[in-house]
C-alpha cells in the first residue's frame, strides 16, 4: 500500500537550509506561532469537494504573509476516514483523497523556501482496523503472533460473550469489540479507546516500538521539522487491563489518572523518540497532545529528554473571565518552569468549538457547544483573547480559519455529520463537524474559493453569511479580524518582549480587567461587558476593539471586552 517516491534518498540535512535566521540557536519552537491546517477544510485544488495537499501547497504564500512560522498539518495518510483520517491504514503513504507522497514533498519543500516549518500528525494510540498487521491478526486467527500488537483478550461469562473489563469509548459505548474466528465462531474481544474501526495498539509490543522508530525516521528523512503526536497520554496501559468499576467513565476525563490515560510509562517511550529527534539537524520537536489532570503532569511530557512542546488544555477551557484566566496563566507558567519548556497557548482546534462561538454562549458549558450565542458578542471576545494569547511568553497555536473569525457552524443538518462519535450513543459530544466546516477564501458563492469553481461542492456545507467573512473580503479591512491577525503576528516578530521568556510581570488593575508588563511592552484586557478607565500605560500599539482606547488626562478608557497593547 506504500507509494514509492523517486528521491527518497536526498539527506536529511538538506531540508534544513530554511532553519537560518533569528532563534534558530535557542529553539525555535519555544516562541513559535504555530498554524493548524485541517487539510480536507483548508483548500481543495481539484474540484471534488475535499481539500488536499495541491490545495495547501497554493495557499502556503497566505500562510507566510499572515506571519505564523510553522504549519501543522492533521493527518492525510492512507484511511478509510473512519474518523477523518485518524484511522491510519499505511503511515508511509498519502491518502489518494489529498495526494500523493510527491505532493508532500514538495508541499515541505516549497515550505521551507517560504520561511515555514511543517509538523506533521502522528497517530501512535490506534491504527484503522484496514492496517495490513489488524487483517492479518484476523485471518490468522487466535495463534496469530501479530495480535501481541493489539489487544485481543477472551471475553468473560459462560462463552466469552461478555467484554474483558469496563472500559468505556471515549465515542461511546464498551471499548471492546468481539471478532469472528476464521472458522465462523465468537472469538476474542480487541481494545479500542476511541471507534471500533481504530484498534488500540499494545506498546508492550517490540514490533509496535520498532515499527514506531521507523516510521518517525521515514517522515523526518523526508524533511518534517517535528510531529504533533495525538493521544500522547495514552499509549501505555496499566497492568492487566484493571475494571474501573463504573459506568459514565467519560465524567472522570481529566479529573484522575486512568488506567488508559496518562500512565507513566509513556515517557519512556518518549526519551527514545527525543534521541531519534535530536539526531536530525534543524531543531526537529515532538508536540504532546497530552489530556493530563493538571498542567503539573502535563509538564512530565515536556521534561529536557522527551518532547519539545505540551498543549495547554486547561487554558483553552477558561471561561472569558480575568481572574479564571491570570490563574491558569499563572500555574501555566509555573509548571513549565522547572522543567524549562515553552508554555503554549491555544484557544481553537479541530476537536473544540471554535472560541468565537465559545465565548458567544454563557460560560461553564464547556468546549462542544450546540447553540450559536451572541455571535457579535463572540468575536468581540474572541479577538481580544487572541491578542491576549499573542502577548504571553511562549508558543502559541492558531486554528485555521480563526483568523477570519469564523464561527462554529451550529445547525449542520444531520445527515451531512461524519464525526464518527455522533453515530454513537453515550460519548464524545458528536459535533465536531461544526468547527471542521471548509473555510472560505473569496467570492460571493460556495464553496467561496475553496474550490477551483463557484458552485462547486465541499465536504461539509458553508453558511451564506461566509462570504463575508472570506479572505477576499476582509484583506484590506482595517476592522477585519484578519487584518487584526497580520498585524499582531507583525508586531510580535518585531518586538523581543514578545513571545520569549518564562514570566509576565503583573501590574495593578481594576476588578474584572488584567494589565501584564514584558520588557517595554504592557498588554491590558478588559473581560467585563463595560467600559473601564486606568491610567495609560504608554502609547497605544494594537487593539481589539477597533480602534485606539480613548486617553483624557492620563486615563485610557478600555473598551468592553478588549484587549490592548501598549508601548512604554
Amino acid at each position: 500500500m506504500t507509494q514509492n517516491l523517486a528521491d527518497t534518498s536526498r539527506p536529511a540535512a538538506d531540508a534544513t537550509a530554511h532553519e537560518a535566521g533569528a532563534g534558530a540557536d535557542r529553539g525555535w519552537w519555544r516562541d513559535a506561532v504555530i498554524y493548524q491546517v485541517y487539510p480536507r477544510s483548508f483548500a481543495d485544488s481539484n474540484g471534488d469537494g475535499m481539500g488536499d495537499l495541491p490545495g495547501i501547497r497554493g495557499r502556503l504564500p497566505y500562510l507566510r504573509d499572515l506571519g505564523v512560522d510553522a504549519v501543522w498539518l492533521s493527518p492525510f495518510y492512507a484511511s478509510p476516514q473512519a474518523d477523518a483520517g485518524y484511522d491510519v491504514a499505511d503511515y508511509r503513504a498519502v491518502d489518494p483523497m489529498f495526494g500523493t507522497l510527491l505532493d508532500a514533498d514538495g508541499l515541505i519543500r516549497d515550505a521551507h523556501a517560504l520561511g515555514l516549518r511543517i509538523i506533521v500528525d502522528l497517530v501512535p494510540n490506534h491504527s484503522s482496523d484496514q492496517h495490513e498487521w489488524f487483517q492479518r491478526a484476523l485471518r490468522e486467527g487466535p495463534a496469530s503472533p501479530l495480535r501481541d500488537r493489539y489487544h485481543f483478550r477472551p471475553g468473560k461469562g459462560g462463552n466469552g460473550e461478555l467484554p474483558p473489563n469496563d472500559w468505556e469509548s471515549i465515542f461511546g459505548g464498551p471499548a471492546w469489540t468481539r471478532t469472528e474466528n476464521p472458522d465462523g465462531t465468537p472469538g476474542d474481544w480487541y481494545l479500542h479507546l476511541f471507534a471500533p474501526e481504530q484498534p488500540d495498539f499494545n506498546w508492550d509490543s517490540p514490533a509496535v516500538a520498532n515499527e514506531f522508530r521507523s516510521i518517525l525516521r521515514f517522515w523526518l528523512d523526508m524533511g518534517v521539522d517535528g510531529f504533533r503526536i495525538d493521544v500522547a497520554h495514552g499509549l501505555v496501559k496499566a497492568p492487566g487491563l484493571p475494571d474501573l468499576g463504573g459506568a459514565d467513565q467519560l465524567k472522570l476525563l481529566g479529573n484522575d489518572v486512568m488506567p488508559f490515560f496518562d500512565q507513566d510509562g509513556v515517557h519512556e517511550i518518549y526519551r527514545g523518540w527525543r534521541k531519534i529527534l535530536d539526531e536530525y539537524p534543524g531543531q526537529r520537536i515532538g508536540v504532546a497532545e497530552a489530556w493530563t489532570p493538571t498542567v503539573q503532569r502535563t509538564a512530565n511530557y515536556v521534561r529536557p529528554d522527551e518532547l519539545h512542546q505540551a498543549f495547554n488544555f486547561q487554558y483553552l477551557g477558561t471561561s472569558w473571565d480575568a481572574a479564571e484566566l491570570r490563574a491558569v496563566i499563572d500555574l501555566s507558567l509555573d509548571s513549565m518552569r522547572p522543567v524549562d519548556a515553552p508554555t503554549t497557548w491555544v484557544l481553537s482546534n479541530h476537536d473544540v468549538t471554535r472560541h468565537a462561538t465559545r465565548f458567544a454562549n454563557p460560560p461553564g458549558l464547556g468546549t462542544q457547544i450546540r447553540t450559536p450565542g451572541d455571535r457579535a458578542l463572540g468575536l468581540r471576545r474572541a479577538r481580544a483573547a487572541t491578542l491576549l494569547m499573542l502577548a504571553l511568553p511562549g508558543s502559541a497555536y492558531v486554528y485555521q480559519g480563526e483568523e477570519l473569525g469564523l464561527p462554529d457552524v451550529t445547525d449542520l443538518p444531520d445527515e451531512v455529520r461524519q464525526d464518527p462519535s455522533f453515530f454513537r450513543q453515550a460519548g464524545q459530544d458528536g459535533y465536531r463537524d461544526g468547527c471542521r466546516v471548509p473555510i472560505p477564501w473569496s467570492g460571493t458563492e460556495a464553496p467561496y474559493g475553496f474550490g477551483p469553481t463557484a458552485g462547486g461542492p465541499s465536504w461539509l456545507p458553508q453558511p451564506a453569511e461566509w462570504a463575508a467573512l472570506s479572505v477576499e473580503a476582509q484583506t484590506g479591512d482595517p476592522t477585519s479580524t484578519l487584518e487584526l491577525y497580520r498585524s499582531a503576528l507583525a508586531v510580535r516578530k518585531a518586538r523581543p518582549d514578545l513571545g520569549a521568556g518564562t514570566g509576565v510581570e503583573w501590574l495593578d488593575a481594576p476588578e474584572g480587567t488584567l494589565a501584564f508588563r514584558r520588557g517595554s511592552f504592557v498588554c491590558t484586557v478588559n473581560t467585563t461587558g463595560t467600559p473601564v478607565r486606568i491610567p495609560a500605560p504608554g502609547r497605544p500599539l494594537l487593539t481589539s476593539a477597533g480602534a485606539d482606547p480613548e486617553t483624557v488626562d492620563g486615563q485610557a478608557v478600555l473598551a468592553a471586552d478588549s484587549t490592548d497593547w501598549w508601548a512604554v
